[in-house]
């Protein structure tokens, strides 16, 4: 908890995540980021960090490259929604993204354009069981949560069978295969029985 009643904030989970963020806040002061907030540390422990608030971010800067996972806010100013977009894709990462809008079809369209694995409309941290999540590009493959997480504990079989004689061919006649060893051929299938099992309750 927060060193002070007042409010509450998390400490970092080591040192070195501590260490981490703030050598990212320095980077920031260094670049040319306005700092309008914050980008101490706190307490007595040191592992609590204020909450940090930068302005004229510019994209090729640190903090606006790298994901901090700290309490370090980035404003950056922008003339156009297609220049949001543009900008929030030319990131390696897409792990969430959200949007605030009082328009349905703003709040849509945004959200089909952003490369990110998860989009909150006009809320953010909202993680329900019944939605897959997990990011694009750099920030990882595959998904937990949701029917989608179940390929994470599936059994997957497959099965190859060496044939003799003649195999049928799909578009065309049956015939040998492969073809300099005339008379043999395989078969191969597969199958998940845990995704079938819970498909099938």
């Amino acid at each position: 908890m927060s060193p002070s009643s007042d409010c509450i904030l998390w400490l970092m989970i080591d040192r070195q995540q501590f260490e981490k963020i703030m050598d990212l806040i320095e980077s920031g002061k260094k670049e040319g980021a306005r700092l309008e907030f914050g980008g101490v540390s706190v307490g007595e422990e040191k592992l609590f960090i204020q909450p940090t608030i930068f302005s004229a971010v510019k994209d090729h800067m640190t903090i606006a490259t790298q994901e901090i996972f700290g309490p370090v806010q980035c404003i950056f100013s922008f003339k156009s929604q297609q220049e949001a977009i543009e900008r929030a894709n030319c990131s390696q990462y897409g792990l969430v993204s959200a949007v605030f809008t009082s328009s349905m079809d703003r709040a849509l369209s945004v959200s089909s354009a952003l490369d990110s694995g998860t989009v909150w409309i006009n809320c953010y941290n909202a993680l329900h069981a019944q939605s897959p999540f997990g990011g694009f590009k750099m920030s990882g493959n595959g998904r937990e949560l949701g029917e989608y997480a179940l390929a994470e504990y599936s059994e997957v079989k497959a099965v190859t069978i060496k044939l003799r004689g003649t195999i049928p061919i799909r578009g065309g006649e049956a015939g040998p295969y492969p073809p300099d060893r005339e008379g043999e051929g395989s078969l191969s299938s597969s199958g998940s029985r845990a995704v079938d099992r819970f498909r099938s309750r």
